[in-house]
């Protein structure tokens, strides 16, 4: 915590001596500060009270919700937001998942894979930023590790959890208060505390409500620094989270063993999605098997009959046979539920983009939003294009546009 409060502070100080115009207090060019707080479901709003959210929502635009990309899951999620592409495009396909051609697996806590490029399709916006000659800095955010199309953002952090919220305002502060030649237009911050109490304890539970309350309060923190340093009506806050929590229990899971033959399956990328790959000449096999039980609580389907809406069949990492549990189900094995007693978790997401368990939320206030507005709902991937707009940037190919969330603008 001291290392992170000491460059903040030297960062400051920099500011400071800077000369150049656009400096402490003079006017920004185009600034978009990108927050993510990570499980945030849409209706935690009436959960405890959130003062600082609700004056960001009053003195901008608040939608009814933001629907995330399938699977409603923590990295693909962050990813389609910063580059407006499915997850079947950008190949990030769930939190954990595996590449045949790199012969290969990815997850969460696989460092060195998550810092690879190869991984990392599209073009997120802190690339597109930084070819068209302006500064980022990411304070985390999926994909951000990683140098993409050979490119890294002028600042950025690798991962770690227990860095305090503090401390990752006021970089990110420090980072505003920069000389103009060398401060970031583009900004993201990323706060994960109200996801990590959500699946602890499931999204009913006290420990979420005082989650959301430290997260206003951090936000707090963000405000005043912004309105000290007289940024506060300069700066786009974009406020969104990746997707919503279902409450689970141990009585309510799917288990995979009971109806597949687990000697047929090569590998099995666990979750609410779980994709079977099954080995070879044995996928009509664990397919029919599945396909012959009657299960109320979980979907399978082949990649090729993936429900159209999910935009989920057209990636190689995506598994041959993909499972959907049903809203509050999971799916495991008998096998791992016995390794890891009393490891389940109470609450889980993941599951299909449309449930109201899944909703997210998006508050954007500064020059260019409507003030006092609630915008009707829309996808994450419109986001993209909405900050490049606001960034004055030429957007990269992406699945989203500006037209379908151009009504959160000022005329």
């Amino acid at each position: 915590m001291k290392r992170y409060a000491l460059f903040a502070l030297l960062l400051a100080l920099s500011a400071c001596a800077g000369k150049s115009k656009g400096g402490r207090g003079g006017a920004l060019p185009p600034t978009v500060l990108l927050i993510s707080l990570d499980g945030f479901r849409y209706d935690y709003f009436g959960k405890a009270p959130t003062p600082h959210l609700d004056r960001l929502a009053r003195e901008g635009v608040k939608a009814r919700w933001l629907t995330p990309v399938f699977p409603s899951m923590t990295f693909p999620n962050h990813y389609s937001i910063v580059t407006g592409l499915y997850a079947e495009h950008h190949g990030i396909v769930n939190n954990s998942m595996y590449d045949p051609e790199f012969k290969t697996g990815f997850s969460l806590g696989n460092r060195a894979e998550v810092g690879n490029g190869r991984w990392w399709g599209g073009e997120p916006l802190w690339v597109t930023a930084e070819k068209q000659g302006r500064r980022a800095a990411t304070f985390y955010w999926p994909g951000s590790e990683a140098e993409i199309g050979g490119t890294r953002p002028s600042y950025w952090k690798p991962y770690d959890e227990k860095v305090p919220d503090a401390a990752r305002v006021d970089t990110v502060l420090a980072w505003l208060s920069l000389p103009a030649a060398r401060r970031p237009s583009f900004l993201t911050l990323y706060l994960s505390d109200v996801d990590h109490q959500g699946h602890a304890h499931g999204p009913d539970s006290p420990e979420v409500v005082r989650a959301v309350q430290a997260a206003d309060s951090t936000l707090g923190r963000l405000i005043a620094g912004l309105e000290k340093r007289k940024r506060y009506d300069q700066v786009h806050v974009l406020v969104v989270s990746d997707h919503g929590m279902a409450a689970t229990s141990p009585q309510r899971i799917n288990y995979l063993d009971d109806f597949v033959d687990m000697n047929d399956v090569e590998r099995t990328d666990w979750g609410v999605v779980t994709g079977i790959w099954p080995k070879s000449g044995r996928e009509e096999a664990v397919y029919r098997s599945l396909r012959a039980e009657h299960h109320p609580h979980m979907q399978v389907y082949r990649k090729s009959e993936v429900p159209e809406r999910y935009h989920y069949r057209d990636h190689r990492r995506i598994a041959p046979i993909v499972c959907v549990a049903a809203d509050d189900w999971y799916i495991s094995s008998r096998a791992y539920m016995e390794k890891n007693k009393g490891k389940f978790l109470r609450g889980n997401h993941g599951y299909d983009n449309q449930t109201p368990n899944m909703r997210a939320i998006f508050i954007g206030r500064g020059p260019a939003f409507k003030p006092g507005h609630t915008a009707e709902p829309f996808a994450n991937v419109h986001l993209y294009s909405l900050m490049a707009h606001l960034l004055n940037l030429s957007p990269a190919p992406n699945d989203g546009s500006l037209d379908s969330v151009r009504t959160v603008l000022r005329d």
